[in-house]
């Protein structure tokens, strides 16, 4: 069998991790991660081995030709992006540029290489936005109402990527991940945060005081370790030019999810809101319908989110 040149986007991230991590336990397969030269490379220390990592950079339309054309990836996952909503806010031209101008760079470099990848990209449940209550569980139908300069910025890519299908005949699968978490999520998370802060009070570096956000809204979880297995089934069985929600169809309030981690801890705490983790609008619920996705794909979510939530406190428990 032929090896299959796999070229990943922002493998040092959180997502790119796990997924260069799954991609490498599979047989016959020649993986290459796109980084940035000041990317932290911490989350791909044990296995940046057995890739080749390329410095290029989404904003240098030049490299990124290059490197495409060079490789000639049979697959492409295309995570790469400016992903915290929170930084959105303060800094919403940074942001459509990345997420915009980035994957059309990329989309360019591979229309001029006249090579024909599929090509996996990363869109976001946060596309929805306001969603009323009559509209969960949420399906690819739904309207988009952006409601963060990230999600439009989403939004754009989402549809950036049909555009490049429809005139271009590029596979460009998307699909549109909901909230996913576990090891490695970045600390500007909420759950993250949360995890963060139980063990730095556990080993005494922090007052017994918890600082959140929002927690009444509810987001629907998928372990980040599921959710790359779906990416790759994505690619070997998804219809280019379609999109589909991925998600588990479950929500859970974030006072339940601090809840949960808490009851893995014994500290004692008080629970503060910093209005500083507040946003200027939030969506209130994010439900998705999973059953384009599951009906194509026949994946499943397997990890429980209590084993999630577990894995993600020993991450900071082994780093704080």
């Amino acid at each position: 069998m032929a090896v299959k040149k796999v070229l990943i986007t922002g493998i040092t991230g959180f997502v790119g991790s796990h997924l260069a991590e799954y991609l490498l336990t599979q047989k016959d397969i020649a993986l290459y991660g796109l980084y940035r030269h000041r990317s932290i490379v911490d989350h791909i220390d044990p296995i940046k081995d057995k890739m080749k990592l390329i410095d290029a950079d989404l904003m240098d339309s030049h490299s990124l030709y290059t490197m495409v054309s060079t490789i000639r990836p049979d697959v492409i996952y295309h995570l790469a992006a400016q992903s915290f909503v929170p930084t959105s806010w303060g800094s919403p031209a940074i942001t459509l540029e990345v997420n915009i101008v980035g994957s059309a760079n990329l989309f360019e470099a591979v229309r001029r290489s006249g090579i024909d990848p599929v090509i996996q990209i990363a869109c976001s449940s946060e596309e929805y936005g306001m969603v009323f209550p009559n509209e969960v569980p949420i399906r690819e139908t739904n309207p988009l109402r952006p409601l963060s300069p990230y999600a439009v910025s989403k939004v754009a890519m989402d549809y950036l990527g049909y555009q490049y299908f429809e005139s271009y005949k590029l596979r460009i699968v998307r699909t549109r991940g909901f909230n996913h978490t576990g090891p490695r999520r970045g600390e500007t998370f909420a759950e993250s945060t949360f995890a963060k802060q139980i063990a730095l009070i556990e080993k005494g570096k922090q007052e017994p005081i918890i600082f959140v956000g929002n927690l009444e809204a509810e987001r629907d979880y998928t372990d980040v370790r599921d959710m790359v297995r779906a990416y790759t089934l994505a690619v070997e069985k998804c219809d280019p030019g379609e999109v589909y929600n991925i998600c588990t169809g479950k929500a859970f309030q974030m006072k339940a999810v601090l809840d949960m981690l808490l009851s893995f801890s014994n500290v004692k705490v008080q629970i503060k809101q910093d209005p500083a983790r507040m946003r200027p609008s939030d969506v209130p619920i994010l439900i998705g319908d999973n059953s384009k996705f599951v009906a194509k794909t026949g994946w499943k979510p397997e990890i429980p989110f209590e084993k999630t939530l577990k894995d993600l406190l020993d991450y900071w428990r082994a780093r704080v």
